[in-house]
């Protein structure tokens, strides 16, 4: 092993930009990076630019008319017609769309195999987690599926079993139906139930993978509403079962911050600490059960200033064994570049000060309660496939 961990990091990765009014605003990925950089973080682990994903690697997950309909809408955006997702309100096309979403996807890929081959335990791409795309369109946001063309690429270097976990507010649709049918892939999603959130017609507790393939997907389908306990509590009733059941030899994990109290797009009620509580239990289940082998995606988060730096931060600090401590003051450069970029004031401390806590859910529960009935309904759909009690 020739490093702890590696930080995927282009400066190009901020070029993914559809427009100043769109909820996606790059300045957040740009203002992550310089608070990694304030902390001393980019010191703790190995920043490395990888290359774009080329044709072949694209292929591995999406559709070859679907590639150059990007390009050609990369190329000339008033063309986009709606067409592949493409020239949408969620998607609408921009000058360079193709180089920008192919370089991070070339930054996940680029993760995986530096974690395959050893070159490092851990691997973070920040600018990654775009797991709505589908083989051959564009939605929620996201071009290119970096999150499955880099299991995609595990799958092609020899892995045989990958557990995806996605803690994203929205269902990890696209990474789900890329390995419905693949049983060396196993998708676990925590997401606010579809009744009230995109994508509306995925994320059910019964959807449980293809024939051939059962048990191959997991889905949490949380109220809206859902704060801390209540997150903390699903998500420790139903991953760390099934990642221990499954026995992978690499955890690839999105981390989406739009399940924070203050995203604007979505319902749940969670904090920045529940959020690192997440990240800090999926590092150690990469220890437990894929010696260690991990590679760690951002994801959604509409907070740009107050929120996703922050959650990010954390995300890195605990891949490069150098975790921020939550009460620790944001620094002032930081907070100066964050009214330079955005005329907004920066949040002042690492911690939204909430005490992270969950009730245990071997000790009991309540099936008249919403989220119990959730946790029930995916334990019951799933677990037993793997030979595990509901």
């Amino acid at each position: 092993m020739s490093g702890q961990a590696q930080l995927m990091w282009d400066e190009g990765v901020t070029g993914y930009d559809f427009g100043p009014e769109h909820p996606m605003h790059p300045v957040r990925l740009a203002l992550t990076m310089r608070l990694v950089e304030a902390y001393g973080l980019d010191r703790e682990i190995e920043v490395v630019a990888a290359p774009p994903a080329g044709e072949s690697t694209l292929r591995l997950v999406h559709r070859e008319d679907y590639i150059a309909a990007v390009r050609a809408a990369s190329a000339a955006p008033g063309s986009a017609d709606g067409s592949y997702g493409l020239g949408t309100p969620d998607d609408p096309a921009f000058a360079g769309m193709h180089e920008a979403s192919a370089l991070i996807a070339g930054q996940s890929v680029a993760a995986a195999e530096t974690v395959w081959r050893g070159e490092a335990l851990h691997a973070v791409n920040f600018a990654g987690g775009l797991h709505h795309a589908m083989p051959g369109s564009a939605a929620g946001f996201c071009v290119y599926n970096d999150a499955a063309l880099a299991i995609a690429r595990l799958l092609e270097l020899g892995a045989e079993r990958v557990v995806y976990v996605d803690v994203d507010v929205h269902h990890g649709d696209g990474v789900q139906a890329a390995f419905w049918e693949d049983p060396r892939v196993l998708t676990i999603s925590l997401h606010e139930h579809p009744r009230t959130l995109f994508p509306f017609t995925t994320g059910w507790p019964g959807e449980t993978g293809a024939p051939g393939a059962e048990g191959g997907a997991a889905n949490v389908a949380l109220p809206a509403g859902t704060g801390d306990a209540g997150w903390l509590r699903a998500f420790h009733a139903i991953v760390p079962e099934l990642v221990a059941s499954f026995r992978p030899q690499v955890l690839v994990t999105q981390h989406g911050a739009d399940t924070h109290f203050e995203d604007p797009l979505a319902h749940l009620a969670v904090s920045l600490d529940a959020q690192r509580a997440v990240a800090e239990a999926c590092h150690e289940l990469a220890h437990e059960h894929a010696d260690g082998r991990w590679v760690a995606l951002g994801g959604g988060g509409y907070a740009v200033v107050d929120v996703v730096p922050r959650s990010w931060t954390h995300l890195v600090g605990i891949a490069a064994g150098s975790p921020v401590e939550p009460a620790s003051a944001l620094p002032e450069e930081w907070r100066a570049e964050v009214f330079r970029l955005t005329r907004e004031l920066g949040p002042f401390r690492m911690t939204d000060g909430n005490v992270v806590a969950w009730r245990d859910f071997d000790a009991g529960y309540d099936p008249a309660d919403r989220l119990d009935q959730a946790i029930l309904a995916t334990r019951r759909a799933v677990f037993p496939l793997h030979g595990l009690l509901p």
